[in-house]
C-alpha cells in the first residue's frame, strides 16, 4: 500500500473514469491521509502483514494511493509493470517502491508491459484484470485502459485463460476497471450482471465462474456506483481469510448480501470517502496483493 502525499482530483483520469467526482477540495491530502491510515491500522489490527511504502512529493503523482494499476505479484517470483492510460500514473512505478519490496521478498523475474504505452496500448494491472490466479482465469471488461491484444499477451506470457467482455454503468458508460464490477474470491464471486451489456457475453461470464466451482454473488448497478465490486480477499498471518472493502460499499449491501458473504469469511471495513469521491477507486484499488516468497 502507498501512503499518499499528494493526494486529489487527477482531470488525466477523469476524462473515462465515471466514478470520479471532484469533489471538496479542502484538504483532500489531509482526509486521505487520515483515512489511509486508519485503514491500513484495520488491516493491521487483524493480523494482514501490510507493507507501507510512503509516495515521494516527486515526480506529481495524486493517484499513487492505487498500486494494484501498475504492479502486480505473482506466487511464481514474477512481478507484472503495467502500462497506464494517464500520463501522470506512468511516473507512479517508481524505484522507492521496487526497492522496498525487494527488501522483504525474493524477486526472480521482471515483466514490464509499460513498453506498450508508446502504442497508445494500456492495461491497468489487477485493475484491469481480475485474477482468479487457482484456477487461471483473467477476467477483464474491454476499456480505453484494459486492451483485448495486450489482455491476451499477459495471459499467453503469465498462463491464464482471458474471459473478456464489455460492461457499462446504467448510463451506458464503458466500466473504465473490472474490478469496480467483480470480485474473485476462493469459493464466490461477487459481481453486477447487469452490467455486462451481451448476452453471450454474461453466459459467458456465469458459465466461466460456476464451472470453476464458485457461488455467484450478484449486486445491483446501484450497488456497483457504492463501490461494492471493489473488494479484495486477503489472508492474514494466522491464515484466516477475510473479505476487505470500504464502509460505503458495506452499507449498500443487503443482509441478505452481508449474512451470504460473512458465512465465508469476516468482513472488514473501513471509510474511504475522501479517496472514493476524488479518486473514482476504493479498498480493492489501494492494495496491491504480495504473493511472493519472503525472504
Amino acid at each position: 500500500m502507498i501512503r499518499p502525499v499528494n493526494f486529489g482530483f487527477n482531470s488525466e483520469t477523469a476524462v473515462n473514469n465515471a466514478f470520479q467526482v471532484a469533489g471538496d477540495a479542502n484538504n483532500v491530502q489531509e482526509r486521505a491521509l487520515a483515512e489511509f491510515d486508519a485503514f491500513v491500522k484495520l488491516l493491521k489490527e487483524n493480523d494482514v502483514d501490510v507493507l507501507v511504502v510512503n509516495d515521494t512529493p516527486q515526480p506529481h503523482t495524486p493517484d499513487s494511493v492505487f498500486p494494484n494499476n501498475w504492479i502486480s505479484f505473482h506466487e511464481n517470483g514474477i512481478i507484472c509493470l503495467f502500462p497506464m492510460f494517464a500520463p501522470n500514473r506512468r511516473q507512479e512505478r517508481k524505484e522507492t517502491v521496487l526497492k522496498a519490496v525487494e527488501k522483504k521478498f525474493k524477486i526472480k523475474k521482471k515483466i514490464d508491459f509499460s513498453e506498450y504505452e508508446a502504442n497508445h496500448l494500456f492495461l491497468e494491472g489487477t485493475g484491469s484484470m481480475v485474477l482468479d490466479r487457482e484456477n487461471r482465469i483473467a477476467y477483464a471488461c474491454i476499456s480505453p485502459r484494459t486492451d483485448k491484444k495486450l489482455l491476451t499477451i499477459f495471459c499467453e506470457q503469465m498462463g491464464y485463460k482471458a474471459v473478456a467482455f464489455e460492461a457499462a454503468d446504467e448510463n451506458g458508460n464503458a466500466i473504465y476497471h473490472t474490478n469496480v464490477m467483480m470480485c474473485v474470491a476462493d469459493k464466490y464471486v461477487v459481481i453486477c450482471i447487469d452490467s455486462l451489456l451481451h448476452k453471450k457475453e454474461r453466459e459467458e461470464v456465469i458459465h466461466s465462474i460456476k464451472n470453476s466451482g464458485k457461488e455467484i454473488i450478484d449486486i445491483s448497478l446501484n450497488q456497483m456506483n457504492h463501490f461494492a465490486g471493489n473488494m479484495l480477499q486477503v489472508e492474514n498471518k494466522n491464515g484466516e481469510k477475510l473479505l476487505i472493502m470500504s464502509t460505503q460499499a458495506y452499507e449498500s449491501l443487503t443482509k441478505k448480501q452481508t449474512g451470504k458473504l460473512s458465512s465465508f469469511n469476516r468482513i472488514l471495513h473501513s471509510s474511504l470517502a475522501t479517496i472514493e469521491t476524488n479518486g473514482g477507486g476504493s479498498a480493492r484499488c489501494m492494495m496491491a496483493e504480495i504473493h511472493l516468497e519472503e525472504k
